[in-house]
């Protein structure tokens, strides 16, 4: 019940990342269901790895370059769908940063509720 709610939550914000930023778009509620699905399997499966891949400039950038994976993550999501598009690399890194702050509010939100 948990992971439905916050999948719903998750497309929730995403809608709330293209009404708020015109550099992403999503078509419809479905597409942000899909790209919400997609984006936490990215997370789940590449972000770690990269992160391990990355470690020495993420350690010299002091965490900052952490941004830049979550920023291509965002993007590569995008970029293999139809109904979900971003318009550039910088569209990414601020829809990514836009995206993680709700992400933080529904997380939070989850967690007391249920």
């Amino acid at each position: 019940m948990k992971l439905i709610v916050k999948w719903l939550l998750a497309a929730c914000a995403l809608l709330l990342v293209a009404y708020l930023y015109p550099g992403v778009q999503i078509q419809s509620f479905t597409a942000a269901l899909i790209a919400a699905a997609v984006i936490g399997l990215f997370n789940v499966v590449l972000r770690p790895v990269l992160v391990i891949l990355t470690l020495p400039v993420t350690v010299i950038t002091l965490g900052l370059f952490l941004f830049v994976i979550n920023a291509l993550l965002f993007w590569a999501a995008a970029s293999l769908m139809d109904g979900f598009g971003v318009s550039g690399f910088g569209a990414a890194l601020l829809g990514s940063l836009i995206y993680s702050a709700l992400m933080l509010v529904v997380d939070a939100a989850v967690k007391a509720v249920l």
